[in-house]
This record gives C-alpha cells, structure tokens and sequence, in this order.
C-alpha cells in the first residue's frame, strides 16, 4: 500500500539548516525575538527566515498575508515541512478549528502586547515629566544624572501612599456615605441636640409667670417601692410611639418582658410580680379605651387595690361598679374645686388605700395636626367604639353623645363632613380629656351655659397638666426624653427620632380650612400655647440647673486637688524642718526647738483637718447645699426670663 507523498515527506528526516542559520527544532514561536532578527538579517537564509515566522505580536492569520508572501515563494519546500511535519495528517475540520483557535490566540497575544506596550509608553513620558519638574525644582540641589532614580523612587512612594490610602478607606468606610469625608464635621461645632427641633428659632420668648415649684420638676421615683406611672394616653399624639419607649428601650434593673406577636409586656417591680406602669403596652386598657383624666383618677386605684395582679384585666361592668363607687365616694366631699380635685392637691387622687403613689404622664401635640391625623385615622375605618366615656359612675346617653354617623364605621368621610358634624368628639380632645368632666355635669350640655363650660375646662385641663408629674409634646422629642430621664431619674437606651414628616404633614390644606379648624379647636389651641411655654421654661431651668451642678462639681474638684498639693507641701516642709532640726539638736541640743518642731506639727495637722471636714460637710448635708443651689439657679431663671420680657 503506498502512502500519500505529503505523508512520505513526513517521515522522512528534516534538512539540515544552512551554515550560521539557528536550527528550527522546536515551533518557530519559541525562538526568541533576537535569534529571528539575527536569522533575516543574514542574506539568502531562507530556513531561517521560514522558522523565524512573522515579528512578535503579529499572527499568521491576522493580515499576514504581505508578510509571508516572500517566504511562500521560497524554492525550499522541506523547510516548510520541517516546521510542522504532523499537521498534513489531521483532518480537515480539526486543522480548520486549530486555525480559528490559532487566530483567537494571536489575537489575544497581539492586544496583551499592545496593552503592555501602551502601558510602559504611558510610564515612561510619566516619569520623564516627573523628572523634568523635579529637575526644575531641585535641579540646583542635585545633579542630573541621579534625578532619574529619584524620580523613579519618588513615584513608586506617591503609587504606594495612595494605594495604601485606598485600602485603608475602604477598610475603615465601606459605605458610599463616609463621615470622614464630611469636611463640615470637623470644622463646625456639635449642635446642640435639644435646640430647634421643630425648625422654629432658638430664642424663647416665655409668655406665662410660673413659680419655682411648677417648673421644678423632680420626682423621687421608687420602682421597688409602691410608685406607679400612670399613661394618659390622647389619640393621635405620638403616644404610642412614647407607650413603646417605656417599656422597650429604658434601662432598668429588671427589663420588661416583651414577646413577639404580643402587643403587652410584662413590667414587673425588681423581686415582685407587681407593675410599676399602668399604660396600654403593660396593663391593656384596664379602665377602657383611652380613658381620659375622669375615668384614670376614678378606676386606677380601685384597679390597682381591687387587684395585685396587673395582668388581669377587670370585666365591663366591674369597671362600672368601680367608677360608680368612686363617683359616689366624690359626691360625698365637700371639695367642688378644679384644683382641689387635682391630683396634685388631693391625697386622695395621689395615693391608693394600700399607700401607692400615682404619677399621671401624658403627651401632647399640635392641635391642627392632630386633628388631621385623626381625620385621616377615621378615614381608613377607626371608630374607638369601645371607649367607654364613663362620667360620674354612668355612661353617656345617645341623645347627650349623638354619633356622627350611622353606619358601622366613618370610612372614606371628606374633611368637609368631619368638620361639619357638631358632636364630633374631636373638636378640643386634648382639652376634654384632661379636664375633670364631673365639674361641668359630665356630657350634659344643659347644666351649664357654653362659654362658662369651656372656660371650666380650659381652666381644669391647665391645672391638671400643670401638676401632673411630666408631660411632653411630640414636636419636641428630644427635649422630651431630656425632661422625663431628668423628672424620674431613669435613663432610655436609644435617643428619640423626630419625624418632621407624618400622615398630616402630608395633608395639603388651603389658609380657609386651617381656620376654621383652628376655630373648631380653640380650646385645644389655648392648651397647646400654655403648655408649650411650661414646658421650654421647665427645659430652660433644668439645663440651667445642670450647668449650675456641673460648675459646682469643678469648684468642688478644684478644691479638693488644691487642698491634696498643700497638705503635701506641708508634710513636705515639716519633714524638712524635722531634718533640721534633729541635726541641730545632735550638734546643739535644744528643747524649745522640739517644741516649736511639734507646735508646727499640729497646726499642719490642724489646718488638713479643717479643710477635710470642709470637704465632707456637703456630703454630710446634701439637703442644704441643693435647696440653696436651687433656689439660686431659680433666682437666677426668674430674673432672666424678667429681663426677656
């Protein structure tokens, strides 16, 4: 059988090369650039010329066609056949395939080598323009052949300066907002938390004269003791938002059992199965659906004597039966007075048979705000049905609190027939639920005249919030969690967030209907204004106060440092002076001298203990120096808010 002659040609032993051309035993690709150079620059070497294949980074199949067509044209068909002997054996698809992978190859080789190329060209003009201009600006400190190295030395550190910085900022920020990048924050001062929140100027004109007594506020609170916190909680005034600060995110000894999918906490006293809060996230509503001043002051001490256990909630009519009893024991006295009955001036709003302390918080807010807010809360189907509205022992008629509409809910009501209707329980809520109801008859409008009934109110509803133990305001958060942790002496975990964007910012509502919500509201907007001013000259006086204390705490160290480095020098000096004198006395004895030595002696002594005593009588009388501290920081507000006026 005879074989093909390609494949003869194959097998048969290669040519030996020409005299000075480089053997071609290996695949032309692995000759080095220089050995092909050397081989094309010899005249008539055409092997050489065949085994060197085309320049670096030029492929045979990517325009090589000009390139090769010299070596096509050589007369030496066995130098060919030397450099690729198998490839006539493979078939036709494989060698067609190993021709595009060739190709892709070469390809790939050429872009590698144009990238390394540009590359090196780019560092290169860089560093010649680096040298220029440090020849320029070194050029009379240093000669011209070292500012290569230099150079070179100099932009290899900026290279690793920077890649060294990037590292580290990445490390440190990974985020795409960076406080370190936040130049402002270095150069501008901290602001102050409590200032501005509700984006009104910091200057606060007061409007009211309070006494010392109303804007101090501090209550020795005993959570182990029998103390109770009382949560009046108004709709649609961030109380709920304040319910969950209470009993999630405040530093306690015993921390409030929370459980997921449970609106509840167990609140418990340290070593007892009592509460110490009495609000809608620790006891529910005991005493009804957001129960107002009358219904807390009538139900929660009969609650909490009625039972020991918080966790069970009293039936409907056992709240009747206790509100009934509690009306009836106030019809018995002889006080009819708003502020005889607050909780302030009666001991009997104040404490419970069993000898517990009541304390009644609550929060306010913006009345044309909260009212928006409520609108928009009925509007998706709220109706507070189970609110019990319990007056003098009874609840109201239907012809005393007619309903504002009949069906089973007020959903998708207009603002127009929210306002229109004139037994709409939102109109003055805040007012209504902090005045005592029982003065006015209740919800009966015919005991009365209607201006005489609202200036009751407006009048019991100011007392009652005055002596209430604390009460903030939702555009204040801030100021707020600083005059609760400050009244109570308890302390929350996280700071609070004042949202400036809510249901009723969201509302667009033209100058007219402002005003007449405002009108609808004026009682709530009387409240709002005294309140507001209560409570920036109850945060003006109790950071004044911290001031004062802080001021006191550095004289005091002052003081005492003083005091140590002059003890010192004495014990100093009267060491020295007994040197002295036990040297005189061994070269001349002397017994005055050891009498003026022990005289010495016991005025240093003397003199230290006077001053330790001077330092230990504020500990031991604290009372004294506070009432005095206090009363001048109150001297001080007083006159200060004099001067503003």
């Amino acid at each position: 059988m005879a074989l093909p002659a390609s494949a003869v040609r194959a097998f048969e032993p290669p040519p030996q090369p020409e005299r000075g051309a480089p053997a071609c035993t290996t695949c032309p690709r692995r000759h080095s650039r220089v050995e092909a150079e050397l081989a094309a620059s010899r005249p008539g070497s055409v092997a050489a010329s065949v085994c060197a294949g085309p320049p670096r980074g030029v492929s045979h199949g990517f325009n090589s066609g000009p390139l090769l067509e010299k070596t096509r044209k050589a007369p030496s068909s066995l130098a060919g056949a030397a450099c690729a002997p198998l490839f006539a054996l493979l078939s036709r698809g494989r060698r067609r395939r190993m021709h595009v992978l060739r190709r892709r190859w070469d390809l790939g080789s050429l872009c590698r080598a144009l990238l390394t190329r540009g590359l090196a060209a780019l560092g290169h003009s860089l560093k010649h323009v680096l040298g220029a201009i440090f020849s320029k600006i070194f050029g009379p400190l240093a000669s011209v052949g070292n500012m290569d190295e230099k150079s070179n030395k100099l932009l290899l550190a900026l290279v690793m300066l920077f890649l060294f910085a990037v590292i580290v900022l990445q490390y440190v920020c990974p985020g795409t907002e960076c406080q370190l990048l936040r130049l402002h924050a270095f150069s501008s001062p901290v602001p102050d938390p409590y200032r501005s929140e509700d984006e009104s100027s910091a200057r606060f004109v007061p409007r009211y004269n309070f006494t010392r007594s109303d804007l101090l506020r501090k209550v020795d609170f005993d959570i182990k003791g029998d103390d109770l916190i009382v949560f009046l909680h108004i709709q649609k005034t961030g109380g709920t938002t304040f319910g969950r600060h209470l009993v999630r995110n405040i530093q306690l000894e015993q921390p409030c059992e929370c459980r997921v999918g449970q609106k509840k906490c167990t609140c418990h006293r340290p070593g007892k199965r009592e509460t110490w809060l009495f609000s809608r996230f620790s006891t529910g509503w005991s005493c009804g659906l957001h129960a107002d001043w009358t219904e807390l002051t009538s139900c929660v001490p009969s609650v909490v004597d009625g039972k020991r256990d918080s966790r069970l909630r009293p039936s409907r009519w056992r709240i009747f039966q206790i509100l009934d009893a509690a009306s009836k024991d106030k019809r018995g006295s002889p006080n009819t007075n708003a502020v005889a009955n607050s909780p302030s001036s009666t001991k009997a709003r104040n404490t419970s048979k069993s000898g517990k302390n009541f304390y009644y918080i609550t929060i306010l807010r913006d009345p044309v705000s909260r009212y928006l807010s409520e609108w928009r809360h009925v509007q998706r189907g709220a109706t507070w049905k189970a609110s019990l509205h319990v007056c003098d022992g009874r609840p109201p008629t239907s012809e005393e609190l007619p309903s504002c509409y009949t069906g089973d809910d007020w959903s998708g009501c207009p603002l127009k027939e929210f306002m229109d209707c004139p037994y709409n329980l939102a109109n003055n809520r805040q007012v209504r639920m902090l005045s005592d109801l029982t003065l006015v008859g209740c919800y009966n409008l015919s005991v009365m005249p209607e201006k005489q009934r609202n200036k009751v109110l407006l009048e019991s509803a100011k007392s009652n919030l005055k002596h209430m133990a604390f009460f903030g305001l939702t555009e204040f958060q801030r100021k707020t969690q600083y005059l609760f942790e400050k009244t109570f002496n308890m302390n929350f975990i996280l700071p609070f967030t004042q949202y400036n964007t809510t249901r009723a910012s969201s509302v667009e509502i033209s100058e007219e209907i402002q005003k007449r919500i405002e009108g609808l509201n004026f009682l709530d907007m009387e409240l709002y204004s005294y309140a507001k001013d209560l409570f920036l000259q109850r945060y003006q006086f109790m950071r004044q106060k911290d001031h004062q204390e802080a001021r006191r705490k550095r004289q005091e160290q002052r003081r005492f440092l003083k005091g140590r480095l002059l003890q010192t020098h004495f014990l100093s000096q009267g060491q020295g002076q007994s040197q002295n004198q036990n040297q005189n006395q061994s070269q001349n004895p002397n017994p005055n001298a050891s009498q003026n030595l022990t005289q010495n002696l016991m005025q240093n002594l003397t003199q230290s203990s006077s001053q330790k005593e001077n330092r230990e009588s504020p500990k031991h009388n604290p009372g004294k120096e506070q009432n005095d501290s206090t009363s001048n920081g109150a001297n001080d507000y007083i006159g200060s808010v004099e001067k503003w006026r």
